[in-house]
């Protein structure tokens, strides 16, 4: 798939079939983190992927939305802010960096035929608690995914010109 291609066909999954997710197809998308940019390349980050119905029917309960339940697989990727690069203004660019390896295991999924949804309005204490994280680690995102089974959704994007300006 062009790169143009997979950007426009990737888009927020909200229902999933009931159908695991191949391990071989989870750790494509695992290396595609493992190979995504960071500050200094410090790789601030740890991902949880979890398929374990307890654990993702706790984990459904720092986001309440029916959907998320649907999910056969949950990644839940964390931060860690005592490792990550600070600029010399003390910018701290570990979300950056965990953001950055999110988005390359949404274009991965997306490539693999799976779906995903970025997922940031969560209790993040309270699955923290539930993975049972160390202090250092920070739950930044969880993406569901798994086979979509819902229609594609229409992406709304601000027109080109209300973005960008070249100088």
């Amino acid at each position: 798939m062009y790169f143009f291609e997979l950007i426009k066909k990737r888009y927020s999954v909200r229902g999933f079939k009931n159908t695991a997710v191949e391990p071989e197809k989870l750790e494509l998308v695992m290396e595609a983190a493992r190979l995504a940019p960071s500050a200094v390349n410090f790789q601030p980050w740890k991902f949880f992927v979890i398929t374990d119905k307890k654990i993702l029917n706790e984990l459904s309960k720092t986001y309440s939305r029916e959907w998320f339940k649907t999910a056969p697989t949950c990644i839940v990727a964390c931060g860690d802010h005592q490792t990550s690069w600070k600029r010399s203004d003390g910018k701290d660019h570990c979300d950056i960096d965990v953001a950055i390896a999110v988005e390359h295991i949404m274009l991965a999924a997306t490539e693999l035929g799976l779906g995903t949804c970025w997922v940031c309005n969560f209790d993040a204490k309270m699955c923290a608690e539930i993975l049972n994280l160390p202090k250092e680690l920070e739950p930044v995102a969880m993406i569901p995914i798994g086979y979509s089974d819902t229609d594609v959704v229409e992406k709304k994007r601000k027109p080109i010109d209300e973005i960008v300006e070249y100088i």
